[in-house]
């Protein structure tokens, strides 16, 4: 294509259309073709209307605004099916982002409205750092809006993580520390457990399994300490 064609884009706004699929998002039309989409709240917080004329630049910060846009309602959706850890949301974010880049990196058609010309000004942002700053802004604005919050995910963890079956406090403890918890808000949050309480919990349900010394070798297994999972195997049958 001739670049100085390029130039005779007049860069407006020339129509806005109800997603067919999503009925929360927008398509936006420029120049009488499809260009980007954005959520409802985005349109209008952009004061997006027919007629609108758009630099390069400012169509450059409204496709990066619909691309932030669908990948925060998918993260938001993931992070209410249940409580999350920021370190959970920043993998999720880094798969999601992944599949996003490989799987529309061939066909995703070029805006030829500028972006080719500046790109011969000035080098393109690196995927990854792009996808970095990506992930940033959507885990920061999840937090700001209370969706995550470590030390709540960890309170709920620790609460509802085999309260039935019984598990020890170092399991819980490695548990967290693989979800990105800090060792403070860990420490914080185990008290509401109990090495003892658990103890007995697992030897009313291995009793019958297991004869003393292999019951004990079981629960030093779960990360038990040794000595107490002796006493009490050994006090049970008479408490």
């Amino acid at each position: 294509m001739d670049i100085y064609k390029l130039d005779e884009k007049k860069l407006q706004i020339t129509d806005l259309r109800q997603g067919v699929k999503n009925l929360n998002r927008v398509n936006v039309f420029v120049d009488g073709e499809f260009s980007f989409s954005l959520d409802v709240a985005q349109a209008v917080d952009f004061k997006l209307k027919v007629g609108t004329r758009l630099s390069e630049e400012r169509l450059e910060e409204l496709k990066s605004a619909s691309e932030f846009g669908k990948i925060y309602q998918r993260t938001l959706e993931w992070v209410l099916m249940r409580p999350r850890s920021i370190g959970e949301t920043r993998d999720y974010l880094q798969r999601k982002l992944r599949e996003v880049s490989s799987g529309t990196a061939s066909r995703r058609p070029v805006f030829t409205g500028g972006a080719r010309l500046r790109s011969r000004q000035q080098p393109p942002k690196d995927p990854l750092e792009a996808s970095l700053e990506l992930s940033n802004k959507i885990v920061s604005c999840l937090c700001e809006k209370g969706y995550l919050n470590d030390e709540r995910f960890a309170e709920w963890y620790v609460e509802n993580r085999f309260t039935n079956k019984g598990i020890s406090k170092k399991r819980l403890k490695m548990e967290l520390m693989k979800k990105g918890i800090s060792s403070e808000i860990i420490e914080k949050v185990l008290d509401v457990r109990n090495d003892e309480e658990e103890i007995l919990k697992m030897i009313a349900r291995k009793r019958t399994k297991y004869n003393d010394e292999k019951l004990i070798q079981y629960l030093c297994r779960q990360g038990f300490d040794y000595q107490l999972v002796q006493n009490l195997v050994q006090t049970y049958e008479k408490d």
